[in-house]
């Protein structure tokens, strides 16, 4: 097996145990890694491994040793592929890593909003039960999943996880068609037909140029009023100035987010600044289970020692 010098650019990233690579002769990790810091943690680098740390033409041109790009997620909009496919660099992404905490979040945003436990909580910290002439109160509405219907954009492992939760609770499932390649065996609905029947809209698709922005507020309008749309995804899916206004045009009946365009969100983001009952927003972490960020680990140094033997796995390019 060849030797490789092996760079992790944004450790801190993962929170798991990272083994060695059996291909490594030299192996370093970086916490994180600046724009302007990763031309010379890079430099005669055969492997580099990333999780959020972009890798594009104008840098890769400029690392001609680098054979191997292992990404530390499912994602890899962060990678310009296409130069990697021209000029023979592999680039691995995690398969099936997530497939059960990222649909586990997206019920845990779905029966929060549904139930409107945030609303409830509120009023309990703000002293109506004791103040109720009832057992209880009633002061937002509650809805149930049983019965109702869920549209999932994207067929992937987590996507088929999402609907096999779906249907313990006793909903009908549809799955948003598109473009190929399709994931075998799955009955699609037509999209604009997802968009209207959903009671809850589930959204599990990569983010690529024809899904920037797919749910703008045209198709927010065609959604149903007491409908609730999660993200689970990526931030660029959703034109998050549509969403705030449909929000407070009471086109949808909440949201859940577990992404934004810009993550961090160092300089502020519109979407900070939504303080509803009816929108919950957390910090990206569906997919960070103890349990998952191990299985994504154990993948990624797997994917490198699997390339370097010259039997690769998960390849994107």
């Amino acid at each position: 097996m060849a030797r490789h010098r092996v760079v992790f650019l944004d450790r801190a990233s993962l929170k798991a145990t990272v083994r060695k690579p059996a291909c490594a002769e030299s192996y370093v990790e970086y916490e994180k890694t600046a724009a302007d810091q990763l031309l010379d943690r890079l430099a005669g680098a055969t492997v580099a491994i990333t999780n959020k740390v972009p890798l594009r033409a104008d840098s890769l041109q400029r690392l001609p040793q680098l054979k191997m790009i292992a990404v530390a997620a499912t994602g890899y909009d962060v990678i310009d592929v296409g130069y990697c496919r021209e000029h023979g660099i592999a680039v691995a992404n995690i398969r099936n890593y997530a497939v059960h905490t990222v649909p586990e979040h997206a019920f845990a945003l779905i029966l929060a909003l549904r139930r409107n436990l945030l609303a409830y909580r509120a009023d309990v910290q703000a002293g109506v039960w004791q103040q109720s002439d009832q057992f209880c109160f009633f002061t937002h509405p509650i809805g149930d999943l049983h019965g109702s219907t869920i549209g999932i954009v994207g067929e992937g492992a987590i996507g088929q996880g999402t609907a096999a939760i779906a249907r313990g609770f006793g909903m009908k499932v549809l799955f948003a068609d598109h473009d190929p390649p399709k994931a075998p065996g799955v009955e699609f609905t037509p999209f604009d037909e997802v968009i209207e029947r959903s009671d809850v809209l589930s959204l599990h698709c990569p983010l690529t140029p024809a899904t920037r922005n797919l749910i703008g507020y045209e198709r927010l309008k065609r959604m149903k009023r007491s409908a609730l749309l999660i993200n689970t995804s990526r931030g660029g899916l959703v034109d998050e100035q549509a969403l705030i206004r449909a929000l407070d045009e009471g086109l949808i009946a909440g949201a859940g987010f577990d992404v934004l365009t810009t993550e961090p969100p160092r300089d502020g983001h519109p979407l900070l600044d939504v303080r509803r009952p009816d929108f919950i927003l957390t910090p990206h972490v569906a997919w960070a289970s103890d349990g998952a960020m191990q299985f994504l680990a154990d993948q990624l140094i797997d994917n490198i020692e699997c390339w370097a033997r010259g039997d690769p796995q998960h390849l994107v390019s």
